[in-house]
């Protein structure tokens, strides 16, 4: 029975994944959106590392509200794509901080794996349980 392959539980397994990751995000983020122009310059200071120094303000909110918003919509699952992507782009873009920085191993992995993880949620969807699934339907059962 374990072994076979009919994954009765994806939806479920989706559902879990999202409301997880997406509160914590939303969590990690509102320190950040909440702290203003000056935190968002200093976050948004790292754009300059490939090339896109103009505007750290500009990318900083971009980057919290990403977090905070993106993990509000990954745990509802709305617009799921499209947070997955901010996200997405935001996990590698902290990779590259950490990385820029000198931080081994220990200071870029938890960003480098939530941006694998976002992949992954960006190709399979936000499931049956997801608002996105109750708006607009499913393409594909």
């Amino acid at each position: 029975m374990i072994f076979n392959n009919r994954y009765r539980f994806h939806d479920l397994g989706l559902l879990l994944l999202r409301v997880g990751l997406g509160v914590m995000f939303m969590v990690h983020g509102f320190p950040k959106l909440a702290g203003g122009p000056e935190a968002w310059a200093s976050l948004g200071g790292v754009m300059g590392s490939v090339g896109l120094g103009f505007a750290p303000t500009f990318w900083g909110f971009l980057a919290a509200l990403a977090e905070f918003g993106g993990g509000l919509l990954l745990a509802v699952g709305l617009w799921f794509r499209l947070a997955c992507f901010g996200l997405l782009v935001t996990m590698i873009m902290a990779t590259v901080m950490h990385l820029s920085k000198g931080d081994g191993f220990g200071g870029y992995a938890h960003a480098l794996e939530s941006a694998f993880v976002f992949l992954g949620l960006l190709l399979a969807g936000p499931g049956r349980y997801s608002l996105d699934e109750r708006l607009f339907g499913s393409r594909v059962r």
